[in-house]
């Protein structure tokens, strides 16, 4: 319990100045995360992320988390950043032929979808920043809000097991807490700083339920990935902690869904 207490501290001294700065600092932040989230996805699975599909995955991560007019003005386009995730497809697609198919498509689908799971979720991240503290912030608390109260509820009164196969200790009642602890955050939230939004008030919440249940899914994903490599945490990095996806498997879910919606 301490180790997990110091990790969190130290985590919110470094994390708390880079938000609060925004820009590049932020960008380099997530690039930086993103990075690190897909050398975890290639532990899981044994592979070497000091390989060519390892460094093309984490430059397509990349690629897709710094904006492109920022950090390859040199571009034209207003699609420059998935073009170049593209480029980094294109080449690893392109070793099939050069190893003459002893590498195939089938193993040229994981560092992909890997980079595009990782990447676009942290490039939302820098996205909601850009729009303001206060909507990142928002995101935050309701990811926040969605897990205590999934675990206090479930702790408290669960019985009836949320997705047995994939997290057993999820139940249906703290999936249900889980989302009207967030629905409460989300009005409090709108309450204080209801300029911050584009959306009236009902609309929020409405939307804050798809979140907290976006979010709640984008957790049990990461356990069926955990689960499949038979892995207990995605790695190490936080003592106490786990790795950078167990800390963020909901969000990288929650802020795409945020962006696709509008919020930001």
């Amino acid at each position: 319990m301490r180790q997990r207490v110091i990790t969190a501290v130290v985590a919110l001294v470094i994390f708390i100045p880079i938000l609060y700065v925004g820009g590049i600092a932020v960008e380099i932040a997530a690039a930086v995360l993103a990075g690190i989230g897909v050398y975890e996805l290639f532990r899981m699975k044994g592979l070497a992320i000091l390989s060519f599909e390892g460094v093309l995955s984490i430059l397509g991560a990349v690629f897709l988390v710094l904006p492109a007019e920022r950090w390859m003005p040199f571009l034209s386009g207003i699609n420059s950043n998935f073009l170049l995730f593209y480029l980094t497809v294109m080449v690893i697609l392109g070793f099939s032929v050069v190893s003459k198919n002893t590498y195939t498509i089938d193993e040229a689908g994981f560092p992909v979808i890997v980079s595009l799971y990782v990447g676009v979720g942290f490039q939302n991240l820098v996205t909601a920043r850009d729009s303001g503290l206060a909507i990142l912030l928002f995101a935050f608390f309701v990811v926040w809000a969605t897990d205590i109260g999934a675990y206090m509820v479930g702790r408290q009164i669960g019985k009836r097991k949320l997705w047995p196969e994939i997290s057993p200790n999820k139940t249906i009642e703290g999936a249900l807490g889980g989302i009207v602890s967030a629905v409460v955050v989300a009005v409090i939230f709108f309450l204080v700083q209801p300029q911050v939004f584009q959306h009236n008030l009902v609309t929020m919440i409405l939307f804050t339920i798809i979140f907290s249940i976006v979010g709640q899914f984008g957790d049990l994903v990461e356990s069926a990935i955990k689960r499949h490599y038979d892995v207990k945490d995605s790695g190490n990095i936080l003592p106490g902690h786990g790795g950078i996806l167990d800390r963020f498997d909901s969000m990288l879910f929650v802020f795409p869904m945020m962006h696709l919606l509008g919020v930001f």
